[in-house]
């Protein structure tokens, strides 16, 4: 019986839960079920009653409505009361299972939380839309207040009073003072008989009524006189008279002037100390939180030093000094407290209170210096430091202080004494070693390294010694022997600190030594595929050091270690012409060109090197033997070729581009030929070089400009225009054709036609700042401004970020918007030249002349290759500017040889001129520019 218990379902027996239908939840469709159809009655009939609930449902109704909701019956897990599980434990199954659907919550949250987040700063932003902020609303203004001028600051006007409450007006209603005499008959109107009735009263001895008596007689009693009263008017003028006697005594009354000195008052105020920059209440404050600390503490010495200081602001100096002297009588072996109490005294008292302070602390290093400096002789000054190196022998500072003093035989002297004392002090034993002689200083330094052999100092020191005396070879030595000495000793070679003492060798003008530590140790700690790119960073840095020696250094052993390396021949010789000599340079050359006879344009700069220094046989000589390593280079034959015809050797020019066209013909090659025929005035040989060069090269665009343009020249327009739109179809990607065709069009009348040429060309180069450009102009030059203003606007939004058309549209503006312009321009291309030369000629425009030469220098340091910064440049100086500056701008012009510009190619290209260098045509180019208006 109990195993058929045992196995009895704990179900069976019980009655179905409320709502309960069997196979519902399976699926089940074959029968028709109250939950189906719903219930029987509807949600307002009257429940019946006949039939009650079974007892347990009534029992469990009514436990439920009898749940206690006190705080204190509240559980985290089964609520008040409990819940449908807290009859059994809360175990490790319920806890995990907890934390699943915990887990499952919050995946499900974070699911949604992106969406949600979306849709809250998208609700954010509508809100914010619709109610802007105070801020917000005023942004606009905000950045408009950095146009304000300073001018335009100092002249905003006071706000004024404009309150809606009536005010008194000062200016009509005035406070008259009522005058005495006034005062006076009212106070004696109003005096009264207070003994006797019937007595009539008296003033000053008339009769009023029957009786007289006399005034200055005896008095009636009861009857109050003048003379017993305040008299007020006396009393004003007493005031009177006493203002009148301090302005006698404030002024001269022969002269008239003033006798008080304003100089000596203005100076008597400022030596008074003021009370203090803050409250008064903030002050006995702190005062008296002072006051607690030194009386809950009294050892405390910071807290004594708190309170002078607060009475030294105050202005109580007497009062400061006794509070720190109390706190030298308590904390006697504080160093900072006595340190105070000597700062605050008078000068003549400081000598008694330093001499007290060294007393109680002999062995303070800071109070022996104190007690030094306040002597003004320098003998007591010495005879201060030697007492205190009694006390103190081993002090570094006091010995450094001390032989500071001194001559240099007594500083010898002593020094030998101090680094008896201070062994391991570095700074000592190298000042020994300068004031000893070469032979001294050798032994001195040997017994620095025996005594501090972790320090690198003392090594390079004693190279540099050995420099200055002239051996050589001992220094390469002495720095090897450093490095190996200090890693045998552990010291780890720190490369960078090594350069850095490298260059501080080179400023102190230790220039083997500098190029010795370079050499040992440029290689520690880099790896093998890294040591180029290395040595480059370091040589660049040591340039931006001013170390021109060490970079010299460190590009002399990169060659030692990659000798047919380009490149790094390139940047050498690169450094050499701008930081060496003419000689240092053409040497690296010849080094260079034995190494890597390939690279042709070491063998160029090497020519021209020759070439500026006015040795045309070297430079023939150089190129010679170019050719031999190059035959059939075309560089080195047109370098040649224009070393010939820039000194004006024509013939020879000639000679070698027929040989050039015979063995390395190439379109630059025929390019110079038909120009150097052209220039000579050979037009026929010219034309003749062009109809073979465009034949043989039909898609170099030079080739089809030179022959537009020497039609033109030659006035035979069909040809020209014939050959400019042969080149577009051979060659459509060639802007300037495309400019040239345009322009010739518009030249010969047909501005319709040149419009269409333009269109042709932004079809076949889209995003072309320069056609657009163009485009603008022909309509500006024709007098159609707004249809050009339309035409740049749509130019813009294709080439937003172009530099030559924002400067273009800075002047297309009126005056008053072109600062604005200018600012967008900026905010779209900050680094074009064309856009900074622009912001200078509209500065120049407004006479700004300083603000004008900042931009020019702006655009020329930017890109120094456009020239027509520097021909404006140069204009703007010959206006505004000194000789000097006018020669400085050339000076840098030539030196950077600008190649590129509308205005300079122009000027440079045109025929007359293909000899001229560029100091001569920068003042062409200047002189060719349009006018700058002036407001």
């Amino acid at each position: 019986m109990s195993l058929l218990n045992k196995k009895r379902k704990p179900f069976l027996g019980v009655s179905a839960p409320l709502g309960y239908v069997p196979g519902l939840g399976r699926g089940a469709t074959g029968f028709t079920t109250r939950s189906d159809i719903g219930p029987a009655r509807e949600a307002t009939d009257i429940s019946d009653e006949r039939h009650g609930k079974p007892a347990h449902l009534q029992q469990k109704q009514d436990d439920d409505d009898d749940v206690d909701l006190n705080e204190t019956n509240y559980d985290e897990f089964s609520g008040y009361g409990g819940s449908l599980f807290s009859s059994g434990p809360y175990d490790k199954d319920d806890e995990e299972a907890d934390s699943i659907y915990e887990s499952i919550d919050k995946r499900m949250d974070d699911r949604r939380k992106e969406r949600r987040e979306q849709k809250l700063k998208e609700e954010m932003e509508r809100y914010r839309q619709e109610r802007p902020k105070i801020q917000q609303q005023f942004s606009d203004l905000k950045r408009k207040l950095n146009e304000v001028s300073e001018d335009d600051w100092v002249n905003i006007p006071d706000v004024g009073d404009y309150r809606t409450k009536k005010q008194r007006n000062p200016r009509t209603e005035k406070f008259t003072p009522v005058p005495d005499s006034v005062i006076n008959s009212a106070l004696l109107a109003g005096g009264t008989e207070n003994a006797l009735s019937g007595r009539q009263q008296v003033r000053k001895g008339t009769v009023l009524g029957g009786f007289q008596t006399p005034f200055p007689g005896a008095m009636t009693p009861g009857y109050a006189t003048p003379s017993a009263d305040l008299d007020l008017i006396k009393i004003g003028e007493a005031r009177k008279s006493l203002v009148g006697v301090k302005l006698d005594q404030a002024s001269d009354s022969v002269t008239g002037q003033t006798v008080v000195d304003p100089k000596g008052y203005l100076t008597d105020l400022q030596s008074l100390t003021p009370a203090s920059g803050g409250d008064i209440g903030d002050i006995k404050k702190a005062r008296l939180l002072l006051k607690s600390v030194i009386t809950t503490n009294p050892q405390h010495a910071p807290g004594w030093i708190a309170a002078a200081r607060l009475e030294e602001v105050t202005g109580r100096m007497q009062a400061a000094r006794n509070t720190i002297m109390k706190g030298t009588e308590v904390c006697e072996k504080n160093e900072d407290i006595w340190l105070e109490a000597v700062r605050l005294q008078p000068p003549d008292a400081m000598k008694a209170v330093v001499a007290q302070a060294v007393r109680q602390l002999p062995q303070s290093v800071r109070l022996w210096i104190k007690a030094a400096a306040v002597e003004t002789e320098i003998v007591a000054k010495k005879r201060v430091y030697r007492k205190a190196l009694e006390h103190i022998p081993n002090s570094v500072r006091i010995w450094k202080a001390a032989v500071e003093l001194e001559e240099p035989e007594d500083a010898r002297i002593m020094l030998s004494r101090a680094v008896e004392c201070c062994p391991t002090s570095v700074e000592l034993w190298l000042a020994l070693a300068r004031l000893e002689t070469y032979e001294n200083a050798r032994k001195v330094l040997n017994k620095a390294r025996e005594n501090i052999p972790t320090d690198r100092l003392i090594w390079i020191t004693a190279a540099k010694l050995e420099e200055a005396n002239n051996n050589m070879p001992m220094v390469e030595k002495i720095i090897e022997r450093a490095v190996a000495s200090l890693k045998s000793n552990g010291v780890e070679i720190n490369r960078d600190q090594w350069i850095k003492d490298a260059e501080e060798c080179e400023k102190a003008q230790s220039v083997e030594t500098c190029q010795a530590i370079i050499r040992t140790v440029i290689g520690v700690g880099v790896e093998e595929e890294d040591r180029k790119h290395t040595w480059m960073d370091d040589a660049d840095s040591c340039v931006a050091n001013s170390a021109y020696e060490c970079s010299r250094a460190i590009y002399a052993h990169a060659l030692t270690v990659f000798p047919s390396k380009k490149s790094v021949w390139l940047r050498a010789a690169y450094f050499e012409k701008n930081y060496g000599t003419r000689e240092s340079l053409e040497s690296l050359l010849q080094s260079a060109v034995k190494h890597c006879p390939k690279a042709e344009v070491l063998w160029l700069m090497g020519a021209k090197s020759k070439w500026m220094a006015n040795d045309i046989p070297s430079a023939r000589s150089i190129l010679a033997l170019a050719f031999q390593a190059n035959p059939n280079s075309e560089e080195i034959w047109l370098a040649a070729v224009k070393l010939e015809s820039e000194n004006n050797e024509d013939q020879r020019a000639r000679k070698l581009l027929q040989r050039a066209r015979m063995n390395a013909c190439t379109a630059r090659v025929m390019m110079k030929s038909i120009k150097l025929e052209w220039v000579l005035g050979n037009i026929p040989e010219a034309n003749k070089l062009l109809d073979e060069a465009v034949q043989k090269y039909p898609d170099f665009a030079k080739l089809w400009m030179m022959k537009g343009q020497l039609q033109e020249q030659e006035k035979n327009l069909p040809e020209a225009r014939e050959a400019y739109k042969t080149g577009v179809k051979k060659c459509p990607t060639s802007i300037p054709l495309w400019l040239l065709l345009s322009r010739l069009e518009e030249k010969t009348g047909q501005a319709t036609k040149a419009r269409s040429v333009l269109e042709q060309g932004r079809q076949r180069n889209p995003k072309s700042p320069e056609l657009w450009l163009e485009a603008v102009r022909i309509e500006t030059r024709g007098g159609r401004k707004d249809f050009a203003r339309t035409l740049m606007a749509k130019a813009m939004q294709e080439c937003p970020t172009a530099g030559v058309l924002w400067s273009e549209a800075i002047f297309m503006e009126p005056r008053p918007q072109r600062k604005t312009r200018s600012v967008d321009a900026l905010k779209r291309c900050e680094h074009d030249a064309h856009v900074l030369l622009a912001v200078a000629k509209l500065f120049w425009s407004e006479r700004k002349v300083s603000k004008a030469r900042d931009w020019f220098n702006r655009a020329v340091k930017l890109d120094p290759d456009f020239g027509d910064a520097w021909a404006y440049f140069y204009r703007f100086e010959l206006q505004h500017g000194t000789e000097a500056q006018q020669e400085s701008v050339s000076h840098k012009c030539v030196q950077v040889e600008p190649h590129h510009g509308e205005v300079w190619c122009a000027v440079s290209k045109a025929i007359p001129n293909w000899r001229l260098k560029t100091k001569d045509v920068l003042p062409l180019a200047a002189r060719s520019l349009k006018p700058i208006e002036k407001e």
